[in-house]
């Protein structure tokens, strides 16, 4: 079972839906059991403040990850939570030539695979995580995001 709370500091029409990015998060997580995630969706301003504090980047980012620190509550493992800054997603998707549906689909996997303890900060690790993101994506009809031929 997973249990997944949509936070959204704002909204637009362009933006995927509560039920789609359910659909990502239960793609990604589908043999991770009875876990619990939550996912916000910031504006310019929060993601700033909150790449300042977190990261010490004085600029917004598109996701950031915070894996939780505590034991599993009822059965159930707490994974952590996921902000996703709307603005600089939107604005990403449209510079890199890619619709953003799989631009948000790719980092909402993302930083899943962060809260499960994938990182890509060494070549190794970065290849491991890069793969699995490949691997889920395609499984959600979702070309290659590391594909710079034709940036789809």
């Amino acid at each position: 079972m997973i249990e997944l709370e949509v936070q959204r500091l704002l909204d637009a029409p362009d933006l995927p839906g509560d039920e789609r990015i359910r659909s990502w998060v239960e793609h990604a997580l589908i043999d991770q059991g009875s876990v619990l995630v939550n996912l916000r969706i910031v504006d310019h301003a929060e993601g700033w403040a909150l790449n300042r504090q977190w990261r010490g980047k004085d600029s917004a980012t598109n996701v950031l990850s915070f894996p939780a620190e505590h034991p599993a509550v009822g059965g159930v493992r707490v994974l952590g939570d996921i902000v996703l800054c709307a603005p600089v997603i939107t604005r990403e998707a449209a510079e890199q030539g890619k619709p953003p549906e799989a631009h948000w689909a790719h980092l909402v996997i993302h930083g899943l695979l962060h809260l499960l303890g994938h990182d890509h900060i060494h070549a190794p690790e970065a290849n491991a995580m890069e793969a699995r993101e490949i691997e889920l994506l395609a499984g959600l009809g979702f070309a290659n995001p590391y594909d710079t031929c034709d940036g789809r």
